[in-house]
């Protein structure tokens, strides 16, 4: 194989060489595993000929394209862009047609040689040549379409123009100094007297009125994104089916119209159904096909109650139901096909799990088999969009409630990094993700061995010859009926590690990708949406995406324990940065109460996770350093008394040590302070160890608490005070 080829195609296609670790050593990717993620993309590198017949085919691809499939511009920019057109083209009459996003129509005439000439190349013996030119006009900020246009009206060329603006999204009191906190839960942990097992979006109404009445301004989400109501089992969060359309286990059946009826009503009083019931309720962990399968038995009568009297009137709701599907667009179709389809296989005891296993003949969502299964099937995947319909119509409810008490932030939802292998997301775009290959992150603080998540990653030259479609539905979606959204992983943007297929996540690289224009986007759709954007930038950060996430108005995310001095000493939150969110913890990591006692380091001795007893004394070591040093900056701060020693061996943890290392981040300069629903209910257990799947029960982790007992608790009250009242005097001590 020719190395050279090799080595310019890895640098076309963004694949690094070398990059700064976790613990700021250098660090090089092994040439093989470079090869290994090019096959990934699909360039066959194990033929020469057939390699060089693909670059030669992408090269003329470009040659024969006028215009560039996108182009992000930021609203202060000037407004260039490219043409490319055979040589004897180039001195012709063309006419540009800008159709912007708001109806205005823009012409400019054009003689590609009148701008700079800065390409030069060949096509079967055919010279072209590519200007660099200007467009007059000033935009607004928008989605945009520029047309070329011969003189005989004939279009040329498309390329989609989007104007987006210098930064994110900021809520005015946030823009105007004040500092807030809020509390983070993962959704389905809620325990309440009325939830079947697993905690939905009526408890999601019902903390937010509870924390709203102790101060807080914001409730933080984990994703909410689509799973698999065929396959419960796979409730990883962050291993959806769909980022754009909702988990539907999160419904509250009880909530929806008709729920009161006689038949619905039989169903949910039968024994069996009640003492399932019972059983989900009183699990210590989420039974996920047990609640799945109650909410299914009621849901399906109450769509077919929802169809005889709604529908087959139009009512008002029926109409609602109509918009919300005519929105949803093919997605929504696609995505509830999918889901009507996995239901039907797995009744047919075939196997169900995901796309890869189906019968090549419904491997993909536009196949003709797949279109007449729909067509036959009509009624199941109006169920699922009905179930849909109702999730949002559940969570706005939930966005509502916030507003309503004035909550400056309210819901701060999550957006997961990726899709897991059999998603539906996949299925319906097979073309942008590079199936052969998954998402992770090298050898980290996290994950000594490194990390592989079992995400096919989007391709991103395939994300931008589609126009970044797929990322602004993704962006869109995530920013409905909330004021905040938390970008996973948000080194993604920038690159992501990349591990092919049966490899370790030890083994894998860096892929970059197109970052300013992504940006763009997500600023675009934050001043849209009028949601703030926090970035989780964690584990192995290059210096190059803090200060572009600072310079797009994107929020950092602070983590008090990753927060040291080289001494080993820990930064007071008074010294983090004011465009930040600070957090004690994460769902990544052990409890307050687990990380004090080294319960999290047991578990991972137990579970196999670190590679030698040498790493693992060491971890211990440097625990025991960190809770002294812990301790020497909150006793010197005065976030907590001379009740609680300066000596850690004497020091376990408790509630005054618990509650004032909160209040002691309270003080901090963050905008924003998220603390954990765990912490406050003093819990032990995490809800997630990184590098398990089946080791661990991840994601079925309850509250030890209903929120009906949390929120009576007079000491949790006191504490929400202190963490007002300390936000308050950090607001009014910070420069502005």
């Amino acid at each position: 194989m020719n190395q050279s080829v090799i080595d310019r195609l890895l640098e076309i296609r963004g694949i690094e060489s070398e990059y700064v670790d976790a613990w700021g050593k250098p660090a090089h990717i092994d040439p093989a595993s470079k090869v290994k993620l090019l096959a990934a993309m699909g360039y066959p590198v194990d033929d020469e000929n057939a390699l060089m017949d693909k670059l030669e085919q992408e090269r003329q691809q470009v040659w024969w394209r006028a215009l560039d499939p996108v182009q992000v511009n930021r609203a202060d920019e000037p407004l260039l862009f490219t043409v490319r057109l055979p040589i004897e083209l180039v001195n012709d009459n063309y006419l540009l047609r800008l159709n912007c996003e708001q109806g205005e129509v823009i012409e400019q005439n054009l003689v590609p040689s009148d701008g700079e000439l800065i390409n030069v190349g060949d096509v079967q013996d055919d010279e072209f040549q590519e200007y660099l030119l200007c467009f007059n006009s000033q935009l607004p900020i928008g989605y945009h379409q520029l047309s070329l246009l011969a003189e005989d009206e004939q279009v040329l060329a498309v390329m989609r123009w989007i104007v987006a603006p210098k930064a994110c999204y900021s809520p005015p009191a946030i823009a105007a100094g004040d500092k807030v906190w809020g509390l983070s839960v993962q959704l389905y942990c809620l325990r309440s007297e009325n939830n079947w097992g697993v905690g939905d979006f009526s408890d999601l109404c019902l903390l937010l009125e509870k924390a709203a009445g102790q101060g807080a301004h914001f409730i933080g989400l984990n994703p909410i994104h689509a799973l698999y109501p065929a396959n419960p089992g796979a409730c990883s969060p962050y291993s959806p089916s769909s980022r754009r359309w909702l988990n539907i286990i999160y419904l509250d059946v009880t909530a929806i119209e008709g729920f009161a009826q006689p038949t619905i009503q039989s169903v949910c009083l039968q024994a069996d159904f009640q003492q399932k019931l019972a059983q989900a309720r009183a699990s210590e962990y989420v039974d996920y096909p047990l609640v799945t399968e109650l909410k299914l038995a009621v849901l399906a009568p109450l769509y077919t109650e929802f169809r005889d009297s709604d529908l087959a009137s139009n009512t008002a709701l029926a109409k609602r139901f109509k918009a919300f599907i005519q929105e949803g667009g093919e997605s929504l179709r696609m995505f509830a096909t999918y889901e009507a389809l996995q239901a039907h296989f797995k009744a047919q005891g075939l196997p169900y799990w995901g796309w890869p296993v189906f019968p090549a003949s419904y491997s993909e969502f536009h196949k003709p088999k797949v279109q007449a299964f729909a067509k036959k099937h009509a009624e199941q995947v109006l169920f699922y969009q009905f179930l849909q319909w109702q999730a949002a119509r559940q969570l706005d409810k939930a966005h509502e409630v916030a507003a309503s008490h004035a909550m400056c932030i309210g819901l701060y939802r999550d957006l997961a990094v990726g899709v897991s292998e059999g998603s539906a997301e996949i299925w319906g775009n097979q073309s942008l993700y590079a199936t052969n290959a998954s998402i992770g992150a090298p050898p980290d603080v996290l994950g000594p061995l490194g990390q592989n998540w079992g995400l096919p990653p989007m391709d991103p030259q395939q994300l931008y010859q589609q126009g970044y479609q797929p990322i602004i539905d993704l962006f869109a979606a995530n920013m409905r009926s909330c004021g905040a959204l938390r970008i996973d992983h948000v080194m993604a943007l920038l690159r992501l590690w990349w591990v092919a297929k049966g490899d370790s996540a030890k083994q894998g690289g860096y892929v970059y990708y197109p970052v300013d224009d992504l940006l763009g986007i997500l600023a675009l759709e934050s001043q849209r949406n009028k949601v703030m954007v926090i970035g989780e930038d964690l584990g192995t950060v290059p210096d190059a995406i803090r200060s572009k996430l600072a310079d797009n108005g994107i929020y950092s995310y602070r983590v008090f324990f990753f927060e040291q001095a080289q001494d080993g000493g820990f930064f007071s939150p008074a010294h983090y940065p004011v465009q930040s969110m600070s957090t004690l913890t994460t769902h990544d990591m052990p409890t307050l109460t687990g990380y004090w006692h080294c319960l999290d380091l047991e578990l991972g001795q137990r579970l196999g996770l670190y590679p030698c007893e040498e790493l693992s004394q060491g971890l211990f070591h440097a625990r025991h350093d960190n809770k002294q040093r812990i301790l020497d900056s909150l006793h010197g701060h005065g976030s907590i008394d001379d009740t609680i020693s300066a000596q850690v061996e004497q020091v376990g943890m408790s509630r005054a040590l618990n509650h004032g290392m909160q209040v002691h981040m309270a003080k901090g300069s963050s905008a924003l302070l998220s603390l954990q629903l765990e912490d406050w209910l003093e819990m032990e257990a995490p809800v997630n160890v990184p590098g398990t799947s089946e080791e661990y029960p991840n994601w079925r982790r309850k509250l030890s608490k209903p929120l009906e007992v949390l929120f009576r608790d007079p000491a949790l009250t006191e504490l929400g005070l202190k963490l007002t009242e300390a936000r308050q005097k950090a607001a009014q001590h910070s420069p502005r």
